[in-house]
């Protein structure tokens, strides 16, 4: 095990028993997302020109899902809010740990059963929801839990044991297929093949146990023995100092910057309507509209004291005056799950057609190409699990920032092998500069991060930094759709087809994430 000390105050080292716990938690949430987003998204969408109420099925689709989405963010910060101000003897995270487990296991037995679409929003809804219940104080309880030295290796950990996760749960529609003889074929009239289905119910066993293993065998320290501990010497900033939060701004910040907001929504819509555009964008200018609206109302909130207390003044104040380091590496995160999220959402479909020849979901060869994206992801989280074992040395020999960024031109690189393999075994081969990235992602930028924070502002920034998980998750299922459309018939014909033109667009975003990254100054002191 390895063992962290802060002079003659000792922090719980990262022991096996430990680091059994953190595994069990990154197994069961990450492994199951990448099957979830890999296999539930590759049944066909809702036929895009059936209206209702005016709205194509495609935008009402979008809409629920985006509009969860949203619900989402604001989950996560009230719960990154109750964590600041909340502390039951011995557990300040782990409630969350079970409260997420519990709803995830709902989630992920009903969702393959859901007798219509909205159902299934619904419950995509609440396993987002229940994820994000779980991930976001966990981010914040490694934190806690590790010293500053000890938290490049803690989330290199975490990341090895989301990669072992992710390799079961992405390769279990194969398993029950070819071992125990599963079909793995579309039902007549439509839904999710068996296999599939079969894989949620294992997945929500999985989750169960392992959260329930996390909370029973791992202790917290309060936020009073945190603050006792004495620095040891060895943050990863450049500075070496944490970075403290700006002064909070008057209520005529936000008023100003709500109205601007709300104009630039209505613009954008306006916009929108007269170029009869594709509905999907209306979404955008929503989001902009809803956020002045929330700014607003936080004006009034904090008219007559900036420091107001409040979940909505907690949220927004710390939002705005994020430290300069956190907001250039929420930059870096956008584009990063930017990325990712294209990888998830439309590798399936380019996959069968760069190697199968065929864009028919309902097809055989469909399916087994949805299969075989299964092994390709294990390998992706193969590769992250035994990269991560040397990262943390790697970071500290050649310095975070610089590290962060080649892995992510790794990552984009691995996003333009879709183009020059056209076999089963060939297409593996982008999936090591992807794997690379995604072990990157999952560690460096939290260990940056946390050494940034002031300690009892981890789980409130936490939360917020986890906004740029799921705003890429909005920005995608809201804008790729009519782009990809719009380009159809021109570029897309020039690249092999609309989902290869996708798997660009993630190339293009982990190029700029990487670019975003040299800006980011969090290269470790040389140690001594």
């Amino acid at each position: 095990p390895v063992v962290g000390y802060f002079s003659d105050k000792t922090w719980t080292g990262l022991g096996s028993k430990w680091i059994y716990s953190l595994g069990g938690i990154a197994v069961a949430t990450f492994g199951l997302f990448c099957l979830i987003t890999s296999q539930f998204w590759a049944v066909p969408m809702p036929d895009a020109d059936a209206a209702v109420g005016g709205f194509s099925m495609g935008f009402l689709w979008y809409a629920m899902m985006i509009g969860a989405i949203a619900g989402t963010i604001l989950l996560c910060a009230m719960i990154a809010g109750f964590i600041i101000n909340g502390w039951a003897p011995g557990a300040r995270r782990r409630p969350y740990f079970l409260t997420g487990a519990i709803l995830a296991v709902i989630a992920l037995c009903t969702m393959p059963n859901v007798p219509g679409l909205w159902a299934a929003i619904l419950m995509l809804w609440v396993l987002d929801a229940s994820l994000n219940i779980s991930m976001e104080p966990f981010r914040a309880f490694v934190g806690d839990r590790l010293s500053s030295a000890q938290r490049p290796t803690g989330f290199a950990m975490q990341t090895v044991f989301i990669g072992a996760g992710a390799v079961v749960g992405s390769l279990l529609p194969i398993i029950t297929t070819q071992f125990f003889g599963i079909s793995n074929e579309v039902p007549e009239g439509g839904g999710i093949p068996e296999n599939v289905r079969v894989a949620f119910y294992v997945g929500a066993g999985a989750l169960f146990l392992a959260l329930l293993y996390t909370i029973r065998s791992s202790g917290e320290y309060s936020p009073e023995e945190v603050d006792s501990f004495t620095d040891d010497g060895d943050l990863l900033n450049d500075d070496g100092e944490e970075i403290d939060a700006a002064e909070r701004p008057e209520s005529s910040f936000f008023q100003k910057w709500g109205l601007i907001a709300i104009g630039l929504g209505l613009a954008a819509a306006a916009l929108v309507f007269a170029l009869k555009g594709d509905q999907q964008f209306y979404i955008v200018g929503g989001g902009a509209i809803f956020l002045g609206a929330l700014f607003l109302l936080n004006a009034r909130g904090v008219k007559n004291d900036r420091n107001a207390e409040g979940f909505l003044s907690d949220v927004l104040g710390d939002l705005v005056t994020m430290p300069t380091l956190m907001k250039r590496l929420a930059v870096v995160q956008f584009f990063s799950w930017f990325g990712l999220f294209i990888m998830w959402i439309y590798t399936t479909d380019a996959v069968a057609l760069q190697v199968w020849g065929t864009d028919d979901a309902s097809s055989a060869a469909y399916q087994n190409a949805g299969d075989w994206v299964g092994v390709m992801f294990a390998v992706q989280n193969g590769v992250a699990a035994l990269y991560a074992f040397i990262i943390a040395a790697l970071a500290r020999t050649i310095g975070t920032r610089t590290l962060h960024a080649a892995n992510l031109l790794a990552g984009a690189a691995g996003f333009l092998g879709y183009h020059f393999f056209t076999d089963q075994v060939g297409i593996l081969i982008p999936m090591i500069g992807l794997g690379m990235a995604w072990g990157s992602i999952l560690a460096l930028p939290y260990a940056i991060l946390a050494d940034a924070l002031p300690v009892r502002k981890m789980g409130i920034y936490m939360g917020i930094f986890n906004f740029f998980i799921v705003l890429p998750q909005i920005t995608v299922g809201g804008t790729m759709g009519p782009i990809l459309r719009s380009l159809e018939n021109n570029l897309a014909a020039n690249v092999g087809g609309t989902p290869l033109l996708a798997i660009l667009f993630g190339a293009a975003s982990f190029c700029i994430a990487a670019i975003a990254m040299s800006f980011v100054k969090a290269d470790p002191q040389p140690s001594t």
